[in-house]
């Protein structure tokens, strides 16, 4: 006699507190722009980080927002975003699938850092059970976030207009993050840039935190600095 075998029904992942109290964040600072970038992002409902590449924007904002996740239960999940405006010649084309799997290739830098701070194990987890979340703009700009830690990333390439429609969105209990480098805009008007527009015009609107990181902050290889610091040089004297 052939005996049939049990299903047993499995209940969807959800998240809890276990889960993200079990993960462990060690992340430091290591320049003092940094830590300005952290108290910023620690204190204040809206962020605006402008820096050269290498200056940890994008980690230290990952690790901030788990660390608040993982202490305040008045956020319920990481929304990750970026302008996915292409580098001119260097267009990827049609891309198929779903909008999830076309926002994929975009998003390999937040990935990296959530791996480089919780390992790939941990990061899989949370976004199967909804924890980090990746949305286009579009969504945020018709939406209303509550509980939310929003990180946007490349907003030098979000044009004044667009990022003035994502910060109306923000609900309760929530937080925008909003990184870039000012002097890599590739929109086809650098001026419009909502980064450098907030930078330079809201230093003393208290409720924002504006952070510019610099040199000093170069955390990565430190030929990126020097690198960029030649091509100015020759840029200046064309």
């Amino acid at each position: 006699m052939t005996r049939k075998r049990k299903t047993v029904s499995r209940e969807p992942e959800t998240l809890s507190e276990n889960n993200i109290q079990n993960i462990k964040l060690t992340v430091k600072c290591k320049t003092p722009g940094q830590k300005v970038l952290v108290k910023s992002i620690r204190e204040k409902e809206v962020t605006f980080c402008a820096g050269m590449a290498g200056t940890g924007k994008t980690y230290l904002a990952c690790a901030q927002a788990l660390k608040m996740l993982k202490a305040y239960q008045k956020y319920e999940k990481i929304i990750i975003a970026k302008s996915v405006t292409a580098i001119p010649g260097e267009e990827l084309g049609f891309l198929k699938g779903t909008w999830e799997d076309k926002m994929e290739p975009f998003m390999w830098s937040f990935w990296s850092n959530f791996e480089k701070i919780i390992g790939k194990e941990d990061l899989n987890t949370l976004r199967k059970q909804g924890a980090i979340q990746v949305w286009p703009l579009a969504f945020i700009r018709g939406s209303n976030i509550d509980n939310t830690i929003t990180i946007i990333d490349e907003s030098q390439n979000i044009t004044k207009n667009t990022m003035k429609t994502i910060l109306t969105r923000i609900g309760k209990n929530s937080k925008m993050i909003f990184l870039g480098d000012s002097d890599q805009v590739d929109i086809k008007r650098p001026q419009d840039s909502g980064l450098k527009f907030y930078v330079e015009n809201f230093q003393d609107f208290d409720e924002f935190g504006i952070v510019e990181l610099t040199e000093a902050d170069e955390v990565r290889n430190p030929l990126i600095s020097k690198y960029l610091r030649k091509l100015k040089e020759i840029e200046s004297n064309i």
